[in-house]
Formats: structure tokens, sequence, C-alpha cells
């Protein structure tokens, strides 16, 4: 692992910053003298616009603007959002209505930002929007993921965004019809906000015809290309920064409409403009998560092995198309259709539906959660069925090292893997030899245990190119400019250490830049786990340039070949001489030389393939069955992330990621009622995970080295998530099986899990 470092667990640097209240979020930077904006939203989720009269707003103390839509069409704007399509099963595209940044005739769901008001001090603006006379006619309002009446967009019959299909439907039907069993589970994914620390955020300001957006996000190149599209404007026109964010899991990835008025505010008063959600109104507005139910089923051999796989999933987009909305609900579940096993054919359909809500785009890593959870879903169903030993089953069917690399029927190439390695990890660091024994003091305290497993596999996603920049700076250090943006994960720590470890550079003397497309010419943000393995990629190629180019340099100063010259990791030397210096001193040498042209690097590389994390969870609940309440009592896991950097910090992101996923199974849930109004708006209501809700996770690593990539390396961001969901699901499935329960779906809240075992199905939904 040397020459790719040192995989020590050294601890955040930015953890003193954000702990001591030093952390610079785009609240905290918003320049002197800003004005305030006010986002005056829909009360309704279904209506025609009557009347839009802001003309008292304006008139009110402190309020220099107020912004609606017909403002920014006449000045030349082009209000509509971007979007993602994919194509329908007969060959047509998905359906395309237009979203605007501010509703203009019609308004589509509870929350839609309809105008902003920007005032000097938030009171004023909040004040000033009371002063709005929104008059309107209530629609029909659609809720339900099927064909339907109340039209949310005329560009959508019967509320169909789109019907994709991927996979052979022709073999995997002939499969089903000859198996020696079937087995089919229909399993329900529930809507979930995502509820970031810091809630989304943004100011801008005008200079010299140049415009600065600042907001909280996952990269700053998508949003200067968005509103480069939306102005008419030249990139170079634009700056878009990303200071420190506190959380995003692909929430925080997306244009919103905020961040396309802002400058327009901006320009019309002459003065920076600054909005800050708040926490309500984040439920109300922020993209969210899940919202799927899938009919899954498997198709057998007399030998149990998985034959074919079929899967329709029903998904709620919400309101609106997202930047990746039909994207996320399709084309990436799709990607790890067959997860672990050795499956030879398979189909995937997948309906998308409007509805009055705020859209579902992304959420934790959404595609692989989602079709994790319904994969292990059903395979834990079969082996109920099969009458096998859940762990047994997954064996069977497991693709096996030697079937490596291996191409899945829809197209992903797997390069390596040990799965039974990594679950026979798992089965003894879990101790499932002692879980009779734990199960039996269970039921003498009156309580109920179960056990549950997930064996994951995520595809790294996002773009596999990246950027990067090294600068060797006057007071002898160095900066690393880097493509992706951290939103918590500790890059600040990462990349500097790998810097350090490839080039000697003390970590102390390097500083890692990032979100500021003035500083860095391109790159990809952060999303889908890529950060660690398309950064450290493209830097070790600039690394590479920087040996060969201080080498030749080295050469002319020594009087050597420049084959001649070595580098160690941490200094140059060169046959016949005892000059050994390090990188710094080389680059010191170079600027007393002149040589300015070796002061920066610069490179851009493409990773050769994905990289594919994988690992198990094993989860072991109580319930007591006369409350319901169930109890999360133990969790382990072991990962497949192939080599590390900094084994800490993945182990952080994997306790963050669990107690994500058993959030979302014990407690989270997005609840609208039949008019669309939301009612889980605000933590009274929604319930997140709490420490008392998580028990001590342990957490070992099983590496299997990647070939996909030079550093051997496979992302851990999402992991956490992606196992946990289904192993505290078929662990909860456990407990109740024996009382008769055969369908349980997410949140195991104590009164959906009392219902369960009483036997009312109502109660439980």
């Amino acid at each position: 692992m040397d020459k790719f470092g040192k995989s020590q667990p050294v601890t955040r640097v930015e953890d003193v910053r954000f702990l001591t209240g030093h952390g610079r979020y785009v609240d905290d930077i918003a320049p002197d003298g800003s004005l305030r904006a006010y986002v005056f939203r829909s009360p309704v989720a279904h209506a025609e616009i009557t009347t839009l009269d802001v003309s008292e707003a304006r008139a009110a103390e402190g309020v220099h603007l107020v912004v609606t839509s017909a403002d920014m069409l006449a000045a030349g704007i082009d209000i509509g959002m971007a979007s993602a399509l994919i194509g329908n099963r007969d060959g047509t595209q998905g359906a395309n209505p237009k979203r605007p940044v501010l509703a203009e005739d019609r308004v589509r769901y509870v929350g839609e930002p309809v105008a902003v008001v920007v005032a000097e001090t938030l009171e004023q603006a909040r004040d000033a929007a009371e002063l709005i006379e929104f008059d309107y006619d209530e629609l029909p309002v659609a809720m339900a993921t099927a064909a339907g009446d109340n039209t949310v967009h005329p560009e959508a019959p019967d509320n169909r965004a789109f019907d994709f299909g991927i996979g052979d439907e022709e073999a995997t039907n002939a499969a089903f019809a000859a198996a020696a069993k079937t087995v089919s589970l229909e399993v329900g994914d529930n809507r979930i906000i995502v509820n970031s620390m810091e809630p989304r955020g943004a100011y801008a300001e005008w200079q010299d015809g140049r415009v600065h957006l600042a907001f909280g996000g996952q990269g700053v190149w998508g949003m200067k290309g968005e509103l480069a599209r939306t102005y008419h404007m030249e990139p170079e026109q634009i700056r878009i920064t990303n200071p420190d964010v506190g959380g995003g899991f692909g929430m925080k990835g997306f244009p919103y409409p905020e961040y396309f008025v802002l400058p327009f505010a901006a320009r019309e008063t002459g003065r920076p403009v600054r909005w800050m959600s708040d926490r309500t109104e984040a439920m109300l507005s922020d993209n969210g998560g899940r919202d799927l139910v899938t009919l899954a089923e498997l198709a057998f051999d007399e030998n149990n092995r998985i034959t074919g796989y079929r899967l329709h999933t029903r998904s709620n987009l919400g309101a609106y198309n997202g930047m990746f909305g039909q994207m996320i609900q399709s084309n990436l579940f799709a990607r790890v259709l067959t997860g672990t096993y050795d499956i030879q054919t398979a189909y995937y359909r997948c309906e998308g539906f409007y509805t009055n809500t705020v859209q579902v785009d992304a959420y934790r890593g959404a595609g692989r959660p989602e079709a994790i959870y319904v994969l292990e879903r059903v395979m834990d169903r079969a082996a109920r069925e099969l009458g096998l030993d859940p762990l047994e089953l997954r064996r069977i069917n497991f693709i096996k090292p030697a079937q490596f690399p291996y191409k899945t029927v829809t197209g992903e190439n797997y390069d390596v893997g040990d799965f039974v390695r990594v679950m026979g990890h798992a089965e003894r660091s879990a101790d499932l030899a002692g879980f009779a024994a734990r199960k039996a003091a269970s039921e003498a305290a009156g309580k109920l245990r179960g056990l549950g497993t997930c064996y994951y596999i995520e595809s790294i996603l996002g773009a596999p190119n990246e950027d990067v920049k090294v600068e060797f700076t006057e007071d002898g250090g160095a900066k690393i400019y880097v493509g992706t943006q951290s939103n918590g994960q500790g890059h600040e720590t990462v990349f500097r250490q790998f810097l350090s470890d490839q080039t000697g550079i003390p970590a102390d003397l390097i500083e890692v830049v990032q979100g500021d497309s003035d500083l860095i010419a391109s790159g990809g943000g952060t999303g889908g786990s890529r950060s660690v393995t398309v950064q450290t990629n493209v830097t070790l190629q600039a690394v590479a340039s920087i040996v060969e180019g201080f080498s030749d340099f080295l050469a002319g100063e020594l009087g050597v070949e420049a084959a001649d010259v070595r580098f160690d990791d941490e200094t140059f030397r060169a046959e016949g001489s005892n000059v050994t210096p390090t990188m710094l001193e080389v680059a010191k040498m170079a600027r007393d030389a002149g040589r300015d042209d070796l002061l920066t690097w610069q490179e851009t590389a493409t990773l050769p393939g994905r990289s594919y994390p994988n690992g198990c969870h094993v989860a072991e609940v109580e319930i007591d069955p006369e409350t319901g309440e169930v109890v999360c009592d133990r969790f382990n896991v072991v990962d497949d992330f192939g080599n590390l950097i900094n084994p800490m910090l993945a182990e952080g992101q994997v306790h963050g990621g669990v107690v994500q996923g058993i959030g979302q199974a014990l407690t989270e849930r997005v609840v609208y009622d039949a008019d669309g109004q939301l009612l889980t708006a605000s933590f009274m209501d929604y319930a997140m995970p709490r420490a008392d809700s998580v028990p001590m996770i342990g957490f070992e690593f099983e590496p299997v080295p990647s070939t996909a990539n030079p550093m051997g390396m496979k992302g851990c961001g999402e992991a956490g998530t992606v196992g946990a969901l289904a192993a505290v699901s078929n662990a909860v499935q456990d407990a109740l099986w024996h009382h008769g329960v055969r369908q349980v779906d997410m949140p195991f809240t104590p009164q959906r899990v009392w219902a369960m075992l009483e036997g009312d199905a109502i109660a439980a939904e």
C-alpha cells in the first residue's frame, strides 16, 4: 500500500474549525450590506393563479424589489429549469413539462416559489410578503403513483412521466415459465426528507459585469452552466463558489429556483442579495428521495440457483422532472439490477408518475439503496419460502471469484470480488453463532428478536473524469486545487494526505482548495461516492508530471542525464551526486532560477472503469410485542473498499450511512394529506434518528483491491445506507415471521409494528 497511500487513520484537520464554530458556511460569508430575500411560496398543492398583485409589498418599508416570473421574462431571462429525460419502452421520450423558476400560471405543489421579496432585513421581507395578493382557483390534486384523471401537466397524460424498461423481457419471462420455484414480494420504500444540518442557502453579487453566486452545493460547474444558459451569458462572466457545506446527501447537487432569482435581484438592486432557508421551508422545497413501490420476483431452478429476476417499480417524481429526476429513479436503479448474484436474465420496468408534491431527485445515493434494498428483501423472502438459511442462499448464487471480470445483464463490468469471503468475515464479526442464545434471552424477557442480513454492491457513479492543479507557493508550501466538493466527508484531510504520501511534502504545508470556478478549470463535483477515486487518480498523474519535470530540471542543474534522476516518494536522487533535495526544495530551486513554468501543474484524467465497493451488513432487532417498539440492538458491517487512504474517515462515513439507514427503517417517513399538504413539516412530526436509536456499530474491512483504477480503491460514501435499509428490514421480518406477519414495510414505528402484530392492515399503512 506504500505506493498508493500509507493507509493511516489520520484525524480530520477541518474538525477543529468546525467544532469551534469557525466554519465558513454560505450564511457566514455573505457580504456586508447584503439585502435579504424571502420566498413567497404556494400555500396549496394545485391551482390556477387568478391574481398575483405585489404592488403593496413593493411599497412596504425596507423593500427594494419584489420579483415575479413576469419580471424575469420581461428582462429576457429563460426561466425554464433544466430537466433530464430517458426513453420510454416504446422508443419515445419521457414527458418534459416546463418547470419555471417562479410559478407562472399555475402552482403544482405546496411550497412552490411564486415571488421573491428583497428588503433591508429578513423581517421586513417577510412582513412585506404578507401583503402579496395571491388568489387562485384550486384544482384537483394528484397524490397517487398511478394513472389518474387529475392531470398535473398536460404534457403527461395520466400523469405518467415515463415508462422505462431495461433487460431481456422475453428471456426473463421464459425463465419464469420454466422455473422450479418462483418467489415474489412487493416492497415499499418510504419517502424521506434530507434534513442536512445546514439548510440550503445562497447569495449573489455583481462586479464589473460579472456575477458571483455562492451557494451550499456539491460542485460549481453544473450551476455555472445552468446560470449561463438562463441569463444568456458567457461562462467567463460567471463565478460560482461553494464554501463550507454542512451536508449534501445528493440533495444539494442540483440547481434550485432560488439560485436563479438571486442574481436577477442583485442586478436590479445593485447590491448583494442573500437567502437562507429555514427548516420547514427546506422540508417543503428540498428535493426528497425514495418513494418507490416495487414488485420483485425471482425464479429458481431445482438447485436453488436464480434463473431470472423481474421487477416492476412505480416511482413518484413529484411535481416536476428534476435535473436528474427521471434518471435517478430508472437508469441508476437498473445499474445494480442483479447485485452480487450470478443472474443470467433479468428485466426491469419502472413507471414514473407526477404528483402534486415536491420533486424527488436524490437522497443518500439515489439508485443504489433502492435497488439493493429491493433485491435483498426478496432474497430474504426466498430463503424463507425455500427453507434455506439466508446466507446459504446467497452463497449458492454469488458471482464466484473465478468468474471475474463479470458483465451483468444490464452491462455493468464488475472487475473483482470475493463475496463469500467478505460475508464469512461478517458472519464471524457479528457472532451469528451466538444469535440463538441472544434470541432465547429476549424471549425470556417477553421480547421478539430478529436477525437480518444484506449483501450490497454499489456502482460508483458520476463523471469518471476529473481535474487537479498543484501549485508550489512562495511561502514554501503547496496548494492542491480539486474538482470535487466536500460536504463534510473530510476531503481536506484525504486529499492533502494523499498528495503528501505521493510527494513527501509535509501534510501541514499543503492547502486544499475547492469549490471556486475561477480557480479550477472544471470538475465533476461530489456525488455517487466518486470523489476519492477520481480525484486521487488525476492527482497521481499530476505527481507523475511534476516528477518528470523536476527530474529534467535537476538533471540540468546537476549535469546528469534526466534518466539518472530518481524520486523515492520523498527525495530526488542521482547517480554520482550527493544532492538529495525534497520536492519543495526543488520547487524553490526552480523559483530561484526563474522557472515559474515548473511551479504550477494541471492535469485532467479519466478513470478506465468504475469501482464496485461491496460488503455485508448484519442487524439484530428486539421488539416489544406489547407496544410495537423496535430497538436496533446490534449492527455489524464488513466492507470491501479496496485500498484505503484513511481507514478512520472510511469508518466514519460508514457509521453515518448506517445511522441514516436505521433512521429511514425505524422512524423517517414523509406524509402528505389528500390535499397535498405536508403533514411532516417540522421535527415535531418528522422523526430523525437519535443517539438512542443506534447501537454501537461494529465495523471491519476485508479489502479486495480494485483493478479499475491505479490506486486499487473503491468508493465508500454511501455504503452504510445501501446495506442498512435491508438489513434492518430483514431483521424485523425475521422477528415477526413466526407470529404470522408476512409483509413488513418501513418505517417500523411502534404503531405500525403493533398493528402488524395485531393484523390491522389499515393501521399498519
